[in-house]
């Protein structure tokens, strides 16, 4: 058994790789509030991770390295996630007496119904949700299982920079758990608002749909802002590294926001209404109270409001950190730029509180 899911931990740092960077934070909590510790981001070299998978272990490595010595944590745990793609979630019946070891063993028994791997490729977890309202003598039971391959690889990435990979969470879970630090922030009336939480990354835009702070639906789409940075470059002739920068200081030619900017905030749009009809034909559903961006993309000036005009829906940029206090040794101004993106290394550092 492998920890994907809640196991106990202390003290973790939030490690998040995704294609384009690498981020590490570090929570406290105090009587009141969460505090943050330490925080840093660090890019990668093209293809270092492509689709979620680690391509350069040395490359990555490296990465985390840095990031731990430009934060300055002492910490040497760490927390980190696998994509949901990567992980096959399974919730099944159980006898509520069992203690936790002897439904291990009963999983492992029967694991081969579930999982389409041969069993010595998977590391499996599970999660015992809670007995039956009807039927108190049973346990629903989360089963999740992942190739063993994404998890070793994330763990030799974290030994390669001195940490210990204490927890592999899947960023489903962890986008779920930093999205209670984002509920307050939101102007809805619903008691138990039906949330969609939009994050668009370098190359992935992921829809997860959060009922009464739950994940009901999450689905992955191959769009990112890449596709900004590629526009920049091909139109202004410049290299993927300065069309990043350009992208961030918004240093780029007078034609820059109607030629270029604006085409890529409709595709958004459509992106952001498309994965909402796939969930509406997927469920019961036909609305959403709210749309939380989040993702590097979310901080594209007036894309939120862009969303919310075009959709009808109220539409919020996502900031876990709006009510922790912040360390005297962390950027507060460059945190609160980062903080959309922030979003899975919050749920990871969250970890430390189970």
């Amino acid at each position: 058994m492998l920890g994907l899911l809640n196991k106990k931990s202390n003290s973790l740092l939030g490690i998040d790789i995704s294609s384009t960077s690498v981020k590490l934070l570090e929570l406290s909590r105090g009587s009141k509030q969460y505090k943050v510790e330490a925080y840093a981001v660090e890019p990668l070299a093209p293809n270092a991770v492509v689709d979620k998978n680690i391509n350069d272990l040395d490359a990555v490595g490296e990465a985390i390295k840095k990031l731990v010595s430009k934060s300055r944590t002492s910490l040497k745990n760490a927390a980190v996630a696998v994509s949901g793609a990567a992980v096959i979630t399974k919730t099944i019946d159980m006898d509520a007496s069992l203690n936790d070891d002897d439904m291990e063993s009963q999983i492992m028994v029967e694991a081969d119904q579930y999982i389409p791997y041969p069993l010595d490729e998977v590391a499996i977890d599970f999660e015992v949700q809670g007995t039956h309202e009807n039927n108190p003598g049973t346990a629903e039971v989360l089963i999740a299982a992942c190739r063993r391959e994404n998890v070793e690889m994330r763990e030799a990435v974290l030994d390669l920079a001195s940490l210990a990979a204490k927890v592999v969470d899947i960023e489903a879970y962890a986008m779920e758990r930093a999205f209670e630090m984002v509920l307050p922030q939101l102007n809805v009336d619903a008691a138990d608002p039906t949330v969609a939480v939009m994050d668009i990354g370098a190359t992935m835009a992921t829809l997860s749909v959060l009922q009464d702070g739950k994940t009901i639906y999450t689905r992955e789409q191959m769009f990112g802002g890449r596709q900004l940075t590629e526009e920049i470059q091909r139109r202004y002739g410049l290299s993927a590294e300065e069309a990043g920068l350009a992208k961030k200081t918004n240093d780029l030619p007078d034609d820059y926001g109607p030629e270029v900017l604006e085409p890529f905030k409709d595709a958004v749009v459509q992106q952001v209404s498309r994965s909402l009809q796939f969930f509406y034909s997927a469920s019961h559903y036909n609305d959403v109270d709210c749309i939380v961006l989040a993702g590097g993309t979310a901080s594209t000036t007036g894309l939120a409001q862009l969303i919310e005009e075009k959709i009808g829906t109220p539409c919020v940029v996502a900031n876990p950190f709006a009510d922790m206090a912040v360390a005297s040794r962390v950027n507060a101004s460059a945190l609160t730029n980062d903080a959309p993106a922030m979003m899975i290394a919050c749920g990871l550092a969250m970890r430390s509180f189970d």
